[in-house]
């Protein structure tokens, strides 16, 4: 049994987008976006105990509509089929699901049986007329994500594999829910969600005490519990229902339309499905509110549901809405509603940045503190692996062979198959045998799966006195902004060693948040002596740590290599850089080094540390190249 709806604890927000998506399942669905523990999942979970019951044959595992049945389904094509009153399905993608699960596959007992080629349907037809819910959406591997997108567009699953060629009806609403500081999803998908919620945790302690309260209750007694909201439970059942049969008489004029395309205009937005959902979602407010007109806040409301996420938005620019803006966007349409009258209402010029008039010398600001913005000059520059990866994470740079997850690109004999390759293993047992079909262990064929790796890239950034020479800090911090967009793109984890003072500080753990790497780089302070050693030294050790993940890394150090502070009392802090460099060499680490020094007169230290590593060599001023790609060589 599921915690009542009715019973969550504000999330007005988050209640109203899930039940827009009951009254109209053709709006595309909802994101979650929110920290742990703000009910994302359990209001998910949830909307399925006040959803009206839909009509099934029971049986049938492609949820199909009464009276026009699946051509492939058996069951409903009976004529002795019976429909019967059922829940709305509610079915949880894995994220390790694999794509013979998702989109079904040949029925290995029926043709075991020597029966005719049959089809064993997937998690796509289960959900079909229901909810498809994935937890954590933004790990989800990118070959479901492709899945997922074609059935979202067609409304239809089509299956081409071990000798099958099928469609059946996929039209689903998608629920996923996210945590942000593992990443972000790929725009693609972003788009097919057709709202979005931002979630918190109250801040009222008086809020938090009844969370707490109301959720001991359900644990203690779940039954009971249940009973005690089953009257607020059968009123929103109640107003769904009717707000579906209001729905398609409700009624959006050409001036609202007109309005919908302004906003979206307003603020940016490419899509033009944008627009399509906020119609959508402003006649099922109207409906959910038993109303058949839609009124100027219907549409408001939808706006703050389908536009953040579909906004342009800068590189590490979190998805939002500027309600400041729609207000006044609301405010000049209801005093002017012709289109040729509203005037454009421009966003305001929140960015400020602070310089400075001048600059310390190399030699001056070891011991102050100071903080640099970012310079960018827009370029993305790339980096490419030439080596094969075999991480086990999914991401878009180093090819990966013979991955668990991926494309299926050929199939090959093995006894002891981790992924059996079904079509490849019947095909063997059919041509070995003359009379009795039998499998035997010599038919067995493994799958051999390709696909792409995620990289670990550990950024190390020198961020001592000497960095603070002619605005130089500023361009280091635009390089390695430039180049964690392209982490972005690629899915790769992020990791951030800065070094100054005395000690090297790991600012950043492995994440795919990269939005994280980009707020600590952006405040981080520059300034004191340069314990490159240490800077090395913690850059093995979270190396060590990370190993374990199994995720190709690849290193980008940032300095100019004058190393002062060494390891140990007596030490030569430079003699130390180049066997800790070393040792990292021996590891076949692909590495490279973006030379900060400046001026005419240059010791060439960072070259050298570059050498040591075995590393590519680059200055911050080839780095800026708008078109430049960097192309790392190394073993892993």
């Amino acid at each position: 049994m599921t915690f009542p709806f009715s019973a969550i604890v504000g999330q007005t927000q988050l209640k109203t987008a899930l039940l827009l998506c009951a009254v109209d399942p053709m709006l595309g669905g909802v994101l979650i976006r929110g920290d742990k523990g703000t009910a994302k999942s359990t209001a998910a979970r949830a909307l399925t105990d006040i959803l009206p019951l839909i009509e099934r044959v029971t049986g049938c595992a492609f949820n199909c509509v009464p009276g026009t049945p699946c051509g492939h389904c058996e069951i409903c094509s009976a004529p002795d089929a019976l429909a019967q009153a059922s829940a709305v399905p509610f079915v949880t993608l894995p994220l390790g699901a694999t794509e013979d699960r998702v989109l079904g596959t040949l029925d290995l007992e029926q043709a075991l049986k020597g029966a005719k080629r049959a089809f064993q349907p997937g998690l796509l037809a289960a959900a079909h007329r229901g909810i498809l819910y994935i937890d954590e959406v933004n790990l989800l591997p990118d070959h479901l994500v492709d899945v997922l997108l074609d059935a979202a567009a067609m409304g239809v699953n089509s299956v081409q594999r071990e000798g099958l060629s099928l469609t059946h009806p996929a039209r689903f609403t998608l629920i996923g829910t996210m945590n942000l500081e593992e990443g972000d999803l790929r725009p693609q998908l972003l788009d097919r969600f057709g709202l979005m919620v931002e979630v918190a945790a109250p801040r009222e302690k008086t809020a938090r005490a009844e969370v707490v309260r109301r959720r001991i209750a359900y644990e203690t007694d779940p039954a009971a519990y249940g009973t005690a909201w089953a009257a607020e439970q059968d009123a929103l059942r109640q107003q769904i229902a009717t707000a579906q049969r209001l729905l398609p008489e409700v009624v959006l004029d050409d001036g609202l339309l007109d309005l919908i395309s302004h906003l979206c205009c307003e603020f940016e937005v490419a899509s033009l499905r944008a627009d399509i959902v906020m119609h959508k979602a402003a006649r099922a407010l109207a409906a959910l509110d038993g109303r058949g007109q839609v009124t100027p806040d219907d549409v408001r409301g939808a706006a703050e549901l389908a536009l953040p996420h579909r906004r342009r938005r800068k590189p590490f620019e979190q998805p939002g809405l500027n309600r400041e803006r729609l207000d006044e966007l609301m405010r000049h349409a209801s005093q002017a509603p012709a289109e040729s009258e509203v005037e454009p209402v421009t966003a305001p010029d929140n960015e400020h940045v602070s310089r400075d008039t001048e600059a310390p010398r190399d030699d001056e600001g070891q011991d102050q503190q100071q903080v640099f913005a970012a310079a960018s000059d827009g370029s993305v520059p790339r980096i490419t692996v030439d080596a094969n990866a075999k991480g086990l994470a999914a991401g878009r740079r180093s090819a990966a062979a013979n991955v668990s997850r991926g494309r299926v690109v050929r199939a090959v004999p093995d006894q002891n198959p981790s992924s059996l390759a079904v079509g490849a293993t019947l095909r063997s047992a059919a041509l070995r045998n003359t009379g009795e079909f039998r499998v035997k262990k010599i038919d067995l064929h493994q799958q051999i799966r390709t696909g792409k790796s995620a990289n670990l890239i550990l950024f190390v950034v020198d961020a001592s006195g000497s960095m603070a020479a002619q605005r130089r800090m500023e361009a280091v911090k635009g390089a390695v902004l430039a180049l964690l967009t392209d982490a972005y793109q690629q899915r790769d984890e992020v990791a951030v060693i800065a070094f100054r003072g005395e000690l090297a500080t790991l600012l950043l753990s492995p994440t795919r948040s990269v939005d994280l790497a980009e707020q600590g780089l952006r405040e981080l302070p520059t300034g004191g002596r340069t314990p490159l050693p240490h800077a090395l030294q913690l850059t093995l050790e979270t190396l060590e740590q990370a190993n374990d993940k199994g995720i190709p890394p690849l290193l980008v150090l940032l300095s100019d290599g004058k190393a002062n502070v060494a390891l140990n009392d007596g030490g030569d802090p430079w003699q130390e850089t180049l066997q800790l460099a070393g040792l990292l060499a021996e590891r076949g680490l692909p590495a490279l080094v973006l030379d900060t020094e400046t001026g005419y007169l240059r010791l060439g230290r960072a070259r050298q540390l570059a050498q040591a590593l075995g590393a590519e060599c680059l200055s911050l001023e080839e780095l800026s190249a708008e078109s430049l790609t960097l192309t790392i060589r190394g073993c892993m």
